[in-house]
């Protein structure tokens, strides 16, 4: 990111914004050799006892291996166990659908797909053990992961000066794809999303002041905030309150008693579900109104279980809406009830397109080459994801655009899709 000047009402520090990134990624632990696991098409393997420390930025192993397995055995990694759970699980549910798929239709190269999957906890620290392991235990031929930016920064710092091809299905931060050119991703990013926000705030909800409530822990928070915050003033509105708190926190009231004396017209809240189904909450109890905004964090049936009311009427961009009815998102959400008697979200859709997308860029390479497996994901235009088209641009980011849902009842309703 670029330097910034302090905001007018002087919360954040935009200048500051490399070091809050790297504090949120910085290290990482080596992988337990002990703990190699590849057995069935969907292995969890365990990574708790890692124990030599390294760092994000190191990576002294190198190449990683040439491929020489018989099937092709890709890599995935999320958190399954930690506070972020629903996000890796919605990733590992798409993926897992779209491996079933692929076989079922003979597999990539005449060779059956298996997923390697690792457990990172939800930490940054721990991602960089168990993408280490992926790559040099495992040697697996290409990785998938992860939704949360901050983690995916660390692991693409594995991935990069290994010549391992990564992909992202949700971290929508530019950092990510940034460590190099073997990381890519099948999402939008945020300079995108938060003007997009931002428009939409401006345009559909007709408000011209703002709060912003920032998880400075998050490159993702940090980064969908900035973006907003210059949009949104762009186009003549003002941001009356802005105000900072870290993942994990459980007491925001003080933020937002201090926004609410700024009697702003709407809240923008660019966190993870975990923290905005409490802010809402805590908001509501003190007497804010006023409707809340965020982004694709909010992703998650989790969001209504631990908000309850307080996010009804609310709204937040996201991936994909099941319920848009767009032909390929039907069919998918057809195979996805299935599957798993239940709906899908836009995590598992960009999951599965991400997966997808590799299996086709597998084919188009026509060997077990990472090299030829990068330039190929490199030269996506207009894969037919379930999602949208997606096309790879030249800073190996997705173009494709975003949608707006609002919470009503437990559900997330479709209102409206932004394009790029």
């Amino acid at each position: 990111m670029h330097g910034r000047k302090q905001h007018a009402n002087g919360h954040l520090k935009w200048w500051l914004l490399p070091s809050l990134v790297m504090v949120a990624v910085a290290g990482c632990k080596q992988p337990d050799a002990q703990n190699s696991n590849t057995s069935g098409d969907n292995t969890v393997g365990n990574n708790a006892t890692s124990s030599t420390a390294t760092t994000g930025e190191e990576s002294a192993a190198g190449k990683a291996k040439p491929y020489t397995g018989d099937d092709i055995l890709i890599g995935e990694y999320g958190d399954l166990t930690g506070k972020t759970a629903q996000f890796g699980e919605s990733t590992r549910d798409g993926v897992a659908l779209a491996v079933e798929e692929v076989n079922a239709a003979g597999g990539v190269l005449g060779k059956k797909v298996r997923i390697q999957l690792e457990d990172n906890g939800g930490i940054p620290q721990q991602t960089s053990s168990v993408v280490r392991k992926l790559v040099y235990q495992n040697n697996v031929l290409a990785v998938l992961g992860e939704v949360a930016s901050g983690r995916s920064i660390a692991g693409a710092k594995v991935c990069q000066p290994a010549g391992m091809p990564m992909i992202s299905p949700t971290s929508t931060n530019p950092q990510v794809t940034q460590i190099g050119n073997y990381i890519f991703r099948t999402c939008f990013i945020d300079p995108f999303q938060g003007v997009a926000c931002a428009r939409f705030a401006k345009d559909k909800l007709e408000v011209k002041t703002a709060a912003v409530l920032i998880d400075t822990k998050n490159p993702y928070s940090i980064g969908l905030a900035q973006y907003f915050i210059e949009e949104f003033e762009k186009g003549g509105g003002q941001i009356v309150a802005q105000q900072n708190y870290k993942e994990g926190d459980e007491n925001f009231r003080s933020q937002l008693a201090a926004i609410k004396t700024k009697n702003p017209q709407v809240l923008f809240i660019p966190g993870y579900y975990t923290d905005v189904g409490v802010i809402a909450k805590q908001a509501r109890d003190l007497g804010i109104t006023q409707p809340l905004l965020g982004g694709d964090g909010w992703e998650s049936s989790q969001l209504t279980q631990i908000a309850g009311s307080a996010v009804q009427g609310c709204y937040f961009s996201t991936h994909a809406a099941p319920d848009s009815g767009e032909p390929r998102m039907t069919k998918f959400r057809a195979a996805f009830k299935k599957k798993y008697n239940a709906e899908p979200d836009a995590l598992n859709a960009v999951a599965y397109d991400a997966a997808n997308l590799l299996f086709a860029s597998i084919k188009k390479a026509g060997a077990t080459d990472r090299d030829k497996i990068r330039s190929a994901i490199a030269a996506t235009q207009n894969f037919p994801g379930v999602t949208g088209n997606i096309t790879i641009d030249k800073d190996r980011n997705a173009i494709k655009p975003l949608v707006m849902l609002q919470v009503q009842g437990d559900k997330f309703k479709y209102v409206t899709t932004i394009k790029p």
